[in-house]
């Protein structure tokens, strides 16, 4: 039996007909389990928003993933909007639609983005960072040849005391070309 095609896989701006997957991502609450909360649509449109504006500000985001015309979910980069040993600096960062997990997408969408901002950029590093039970995120971190310094997990800043999901892994990867500037 033959293996199946692997899906072409692009990063994209935001259409308007993206807003009802994108929100149904958002609200899955296997999708949203390392997350404090689901998303209302109200919620997902608003966030929406802000990434086409920060899109259309900087020319660099969290781009749309799109597999074969559908939008499986979003890849890209982001600065941090909150204060921690390691900011400033560049996130790279995912969330897809549970139908796109484990085709390797997740993968082939995150080395696009990690090559705009290298190549593109010129940044010097990139850091990701999730909930430190978030396996499937810490596993592709690790694939891409992200690195974790256990010194540099904390505990975010933006999430209560109390919260099971406070406690964040760092990873990092420094840029492999030689002389790149700093991020």
């Amino acid at each position: 039996m033959a293996a199946a095609p692997l899906p072409h896989v692009r990063l994209r701006a935001w259409r308007d007909d993206d807003l009802e997957p994108f929100a149904a991502m958002n609200a899955d609450p296997v999708v949203m389990e390392h997350f404090p909360r689901r998303l209302t649509p109200e919620e997902s449109q608003a966030m929406l928003d802000r990434i086409r504006a920060d899109l259309a500000r900087r020319g660099w985001g969290l781009w749309a993933v799109d597999v074969d015309g559908a939008c499986a979910g979003f890849t890209g980069l982001a600065e941090p909007r909150f204060t921690a040993p390691f900011t400033p600096c560049v996130e790279i960062g995912w969330r897809l639609r549970r139908e796109f997990w484990g085709r390797g997408i997740g993968l082939a969408a995150a080395r696009l983005a990690e090559r705009h901002a290298f190549e593109t950029l010129g940044l010097g590093e990139l850091v990701s960072f999730t909930a430190a039970g978030n396996r499937r995120s810490r596993r592709l971190m690790e694939r891409l040849g992200f690195m974790r310094d256990p010194r540099d997990d904390f505990l975010h800043p933006l999430l209560p005391e109390e919260s099971p999901l406070r406690h964040h892994v760092l990873y990092r990867k420094s840029n492999p070309v030689s002389g790149a500037g700093a991020g």
